[in-house]
Formats: structure tokens, sequence, C-alpha cells
């Protein structure tokens, strides 16, 4: 096992080992965090394409003495009424093809970040993304983790099959379209995405898939500066994203938890707990996130301390709640950096579900992602389809202050689990005091959102807490050591000697800094 790794001037930590390198590289360059990051980003868009990539949304949050947020959620063509679209595909979201296609928001995301923190331009950071593309990289035992089961759930999509269909671990990947891709935004600049020849081929590929875009929807697209919500959790703020992503729900949980008090000692106690104020949290989710334009309810209204209260006296100590459940999915990576001049990125990249929506551009190396799918079809819903709506997405970069100052950066993929993921991740760290690594390393749960069934990483003790688990009345499944189910984390901690740093061993990343 590894420990926690300290550096006293910068640090990053991503999942896969060639990212890290480019974000560090980049700090002893004289880049500073943001660069980092976006480097780092665009890195996994080559060597991870079945998490992240130019064809998919982004989030970030940066602190520079103060936190800012990016939303860079792409929104559903302007003729994706809720009426069209069930004509076209009937009572619910499918879960690939072109309907499923929002408007990508990765590209003009990194250059908004660029344009206001960055000391680097888009085409010195693309560099080392350009290299691996062009010339390959070597796929490893754990990428035909994904790049196998996908190789037979794409076996009917083309493009993309010529692409990835001969991947093999130890084998080189190329991916030439990619590469001209990058360097063409390098040279031209998000517009060489968002409008022209680039643009024409996305619409082409959606539209042969029976998608709804075309080259306005593409040219329409902006990104968000928005205000992160915050609760206290014991005696530190935690910082998440506002709708159209689930920081709320991690806040919900967490501020449950607060009013409950100091966690128990004896594991299955506190893991019920943790389940259940989840589970609250999640309902709240499924019944009034999505497009900030058209909530019922403010957000906030959500976290009201006489709320929180009500909640937490109505949680039984004793058995687990009924549930209601949707869909789950998950695919996405998260990285986060820290500088020598304080400044912090946690910085999360997604195409939802694996390589997305299955649509991939050939002339240019694109997999396009697929969050539409998280969309409903219910005509009152806050998330239901519609022109220019923003789906409720699962990104959530995360961020703690304690006394106003940063003491944690953190992020998770894992779709429905990234808010569950936080709520452990800061019982471990904040509530124990637990070192970064072991608390990513410690076994994890997941609720699957389909049925509030509580899927169970195997480790210590693991079939104890199962039982206990079964006796209150949640159904369990246990799976593997380091299953991917419970989600990649990295972390990055702030304390008077510089920085500690972790990632998680479920992937193949690297902490490093100097």
């Amino acid at each position: 096992m590894l420990g926690t790794r300290r550096f006293p001037r910068a640090c990053v930590a991503s999942p896969h080992h060639l990212a890290s390198a480019a974000g560090v590289a980049t700090l002893s360059q004289g880049g500073n965090a943001v660069d980092a990051a976006v480097a780092a980003n665009l890195v996994l868009a080559v060597v991870t394409p079945y998490h992240c990539g130019v064809g998919g949304d982004l989030f970030a949050t940066v602190w520079d003495g103060e936190a800012h947020a990016y939303a860079g959620a792409g929104r559903a063509p302007a003729a994706a009424t809720l009426e069209r679209v069930r004509d076209e595909i009937g009572e619910a979201m499918p879960s690939m093809g072109g309907m499923t296609v929002t408007v990508p928001g990765a590209v003009r995301g990194w250059f908004d970040l660029l344009e206001r923190f960055g000391r680097r331009s888009f085409g010195e950071l693309a560099t080392r993304a350009i290299g691996y593309a062009r010339d390959g990289f070597v796929v490893s035992e754990a990428a035909m983790e994904f790049l196998g089961p996908a190789q037979e759930h794409l076996r009917d999509y083309g493009a993309w099959r010529s692409v990835y269909r001969e991947a093999a671990a130890g084998k080189v990947l190329r991916q030439p379209a990619l590469a001209r891709t990058l360097e063409v935004i390098s040279e031209e600049g998000p517009e060489a995405f968002y409008a022209g020849a680039v643009a024409e081929d996305i619409v082409e590929t959606v539209r042969a898939r029976h998608g709804l875009m075309t080259e306005d929807d593409l040219a329409a697209h902006r990104g968000d500066w928005v205000t992160p919500l915050s609760c206290t959790y014991r005696d530190v703020d935690v910082l998440e994203h506002p709708p159209p992503t689930q920081g709320i729900t991690a806040l919900t949980a967490l501020a449950v938890l607060d009013v409950l008090g100091a966690l128990p000692t004896e594991q299955i106690a506190r893991t019920h707990l943790q389940i259940e104020a989840v589970k609250v949290a999640l309902a709240d989710r499924d019944e009034h996130l999505g497009d900030p334009d058209h909530l019922d309810i403010d957000p906030e209204q959500l976290l009201a301390e006489r709320r929180v209260q009500r909640i937490a006296a109505a949680l039984d100590p004793r058995r687990a709640a009924p549930w209601r459940g949707r869909e789950a999915a998950a695919g996405t990576a998260a990285m986060t950096v820290a500088d020598a001049d304080g400044m912090l990125v946690s910085l999360l990249q997604s195409n939802y579900q694996g390589f997305g929506s299955g649509l991939h551009v050939p002339q240019w190396g694109i997999n396009l992602h697929d969050r539409g799918a998280m969309f409903v079809l219910e005509p009152d819903h806050p998330n239901a389809i519609g022109p220019g709506k923003r789906p409720l997405h699962t990104l959530i970069p995360g961020m703690v202050l304690r006394a106003g100052e940063p003491y944690l950066v953190f992020g998770t993929m894992g779709g429905d689990g990234q808010a569950q993921t936080h709520v452990q991740l800061l019982g471990h760290i904040v509530d124990d005091g637990t070192d970064l690594q072991t608390a990513l390393d410690s076994p994890r749960w997941v609720i699957a959102v389909t049925d509030a069934s509580v899927i169970l990483e195997s480790g210590p003790g693991s079939t104890d807490l199962a039982e206990g688990l079964e006796r209150l009345g949640h159904r369990v499944t246990v799976v593997g050591r380091r299953d991917h189910l419970m989600g990649h984390a990295h972390a990055i901690s702030v304390d008077g000697h510089g920085y500690s740093g972790a990632t998680d061993q479920r992937t193949e990343g690297a902490v490093l800094g100097y």
C-alpha cells in the first residue's frame, strides 16, 4: 500500500500516470495549477478515452484566494422538444445514440479556464496529448478493463471500432484523427470545434443516428461561472457545485450527518447512518434537480436548517428506509492540482457512460458523450428534456475550507456514486483524521439508485458489515476489492509544510510533485 505523498511546492493527482506527468511538467516549467490541470486533462482525453475526451463536458473549481466554479455543461438541441423526443423514442431516454448527445462543453471549458487563470497557451499545453494521439501509447491491462467490454458493447458502431477494435494490452494505440483535432483547436481556438468543418461533421454523425443537433446548437454554446454551494460539516466548510450537477446531494447528506453528531465508531451503525443520509439526498436530487433555469425549488432551500434537522430526526438508526429509484451509470475522469502560489484546482471531465453515446466522428477522432441520457421524459419534471436545456449532471469537483482557508481539494469519478464517495472520504479524513492515501484505499460502498441496494467492496470486516447491514433491512451485494464501481478518487490537502497528495489505487494513476 502506498502512503500519502508529501510535496513542498506543487502536486498533481490524476487517474493516469502520463496525465500526472504532463501536469507536473507544466508546473515545473512555470505553468500554474490551471495550466497543469488542462495539460493533464488533454492527456487523459487521449489515454483514457473511455472516461473523457473532447466530446464531453467539464466542471472545475479553482481557488486563487477565493473559490470560483466553472460549469461547462452543454445543452440539448433547440429542436429537442419533449413532444418530438417522445414521438421519436418513446417513454424513456435511451442510454446511447444520437438523441443522447448534448453539445460538448469541454473544449470551450479549457479555453475559458485558461483565459481567466492560465499562463500558458492551449497549444503549449496540448503538445504531449497530441504526441500520444499521433505517435501512440502502450495500452495497459488496466485500460483493457474498459476497452475490452467496450469492444463487445460497441460492436455495431463501425466508426468507433475502426479505431479501438484492435486495442490490446501491450499494443500501441494511435489516434491520428484526434491528434489532428487537437492541432486544429490549438491553431484556431475553440471556434474551430464549435463552427466550421468539425461542427459540420459532428452534426452529420449525430443526425445519422437520429439525433437533432444542428450547427447552430454548437455555435451557441457557452460555459458558466457559477457560485459554489456550501455546508458546514464538523469544523470545515464543504464547497460543491450548484445545479445542473449534484453537488447539493453531497451537501445534504453531510449536513444531515453533521446534525446527527459524531459518526459511530462501530462500523455497522456508522455505515447505516451514512447510507440513510445519502438515500435522502439522492431522492432530493432525482425529484428536484436539473437545469438551474427550470428548477421548482431554490437549491439552498434543500439545505435549510429546519429541513435538515427534520430529515436527521426522521432517520431510523435501527432500520433501512424504503426507496424509489432510477437507472444509474458512470464514466468520468477527476484530477486535482496545487501549485507553488497556492492555486488549487479540482477538475472533472466526462463522456458520461464509458465512451458515451457510441458515436465516433471519424474525421476528427471525437467520441461524443451521452449526457442527454440523464434527461427524463416527464412533462413537469425539472430535468425533462427541452430545447436548450442542460441535463442533470453527476460531476462534482470538491473543495474543503477550514477557518476560511483551503484544507482539501478532491474529486472522484463514479456517476451516481460521486456524492456518496464524498461523504465517505470526508468521514475518514475529517471525522477520523485518516491520512489521504489510507482514506482513498479504504473499502467503499455505493447505493444502486435503481433499488437502493448496497454494493459493498470487499475488505477487512466486509462480511460482518454486510451481515450487519442486512439485519437492518439493507440488501447487500459484496464485490471484489478495488472494484471500478467504487469510483476513482484523488485528493490534495494543504498544511503549513506544503501539500499532501494521494491517488486511487483503483486506477493506473499517480500523484506527482516537487
